[in-house]
C-alpha cells in the first residue's frame, strides 16, 4: 500500500514527487517493502530534489518473466520512460539487489549508488518458504525480526504479509522472486562498480547481517560504510534521522565533486 499519488505511463506505475530540475533520487523498495518504508526520507529529500520510485510489479508481472532479471528490465524501462539521464539510485533489501545489477550494467547513468540491507551476497531469507497459512503469530514474529525493536512491526505490516501468505498466487510469486535473488549472487561482479557508493547497515540486521555490509564495503572500492546501532534490516524506517543524515552528507560530497 502507498499513501502517495501513483502515476502510470506506458504500463509502469510509479511515484513522482519533489523538485524537478535537481538531480533525481530513484528509490527501489524490497520484496515486502512499500513506499511507506521511505516516508521520512521522502518527506525530507523531496524538499530539495525530485524523488522517483517505480512500484515493482511482483504481483502483476507474468509468472514466466518474474525474476530479478525481469524486475531489472522493468526498472530499465522505467528510466527510459522517465527520460532521466543521470541520477542517484537507492535500494533497500531486494531493491538494493536490483540496484546493484543496474549499477553493474548502467553505471554511466548514475551519480551514485546507495544500498541498505541489500541482498546479493547473503541473506537469511524469509520469502523462500511459508508456514501454515493460518499461523498469524509465526508471521508476526518473522516480520518483527526485520527490526531491532520488535514493536516497529505494526499490525498493518503483519496483516499485509499474512494476506500474501493466504493468497496462493501471491505466495508463489514471493517465493519465486526470493529464490531468483538467492541464485543471483553478485560477489564476482562488484569490482566493476566504480560509482560512489554509500552502504547504510543496521548493526543488528538479522536478514542481511553486519558482515554483509562489511563485505560489500570491501568489494566495492569507492564505497563508504555507515553502521547504525540498535537497528535492523530497514535503517531508513527504524532510524530515519541517522539514515537521512548519512545520505545528505554522502550526496553533498558526490555532487560537490561533479560541479
Amino acid at each position: 500500500m502507498t499513501n502517495y499519488p501513483l502515476t502510470e505511463k506506458d504500463g509502469i506505475k510509479f511515484i513522482d514527487l519533489g523538485i524537478k530540475g535537481e538531480i533525481p533520487l530513484v528509490l527501489l523498495h524490497g520484496l515486502f517493502g512499500t513506499a511507506s518504508n521511505f516516508d521520512r526520507l521522502i518527506a525530507e529529500f523531496s524538499k530539495e530534489r525530485r524523488i522517483l520510485m517505480p512500484i515493482l510489479p511482483i504481483f502483476e508481472m507474468s509468472l514466466r518473466k518474474l525474476s530479478l532479471g525481469g524486475l531489472l528490465e522493468y526498472v530499465e524501462d522505467f528510466i527510459k520512460v522517465m527520460k532521466v539521464e543521470k541520477f542517484h539510485l537507492l535500494g533497500n533489501s531486494l531493491g538494493g539487489h536490483i540496484a546493484l545489477l543496474y549499477a553493474i550494467q548502467h553505471q554511466d547513468t548514475l551519480h551514485s549508488l546507495t544500498l541498505t540491507g541489500s541482498s546479493g551476497l547473503y541473506e537469511s531469507s524469509f520469502g523462500t518458504s511459508f508456514p501454515k497459512r493460518e499461523d498469524y503469530e509465526y508471521i508476526r514474529r518473522k516480520v518483527s525480526l526485520t527490526f531491532y525493536e520488535p514493536e516497529m512491526a505494526t499490525k498493518e505490516m503483519v496483516d499485509e504479509v499474512f494476506d500474501v501468505v493466504n493468497n496462493r498466487s501471491k505466495a508463489i510469486r514471493i517465493v519465486k522472486t526470493a529464490k531468483s535473488a538467492i541464485r543471483h549472487n553478485v560477489e564476482d561482479q562488484l569490482s566493476k562498480i566504480e560509482v560512489p557508493t554509500l552502504l547504510v547497515w543496521g548493526e543488528q540486521d538479522t536478514i542481511t547481517p553486519k558482515f554483509v555490509g562489511e563485505k560489500f564495503n570491501e568489494l566495492i572500492i569507492p564505497s563508504r560504510l555507515v553502521m547504525v546501532d540498535k537497528c535492523g534490516h530497514a535503517p531508513m524506517l527504524e532510524r530515519p534521522g541517522q539514515f537521512n543524515a548519512a545520505l545528505h552528507s554522502f550526496l553533498e560530497d558526490v555532487e560537490a565533486e561533479t560541479r
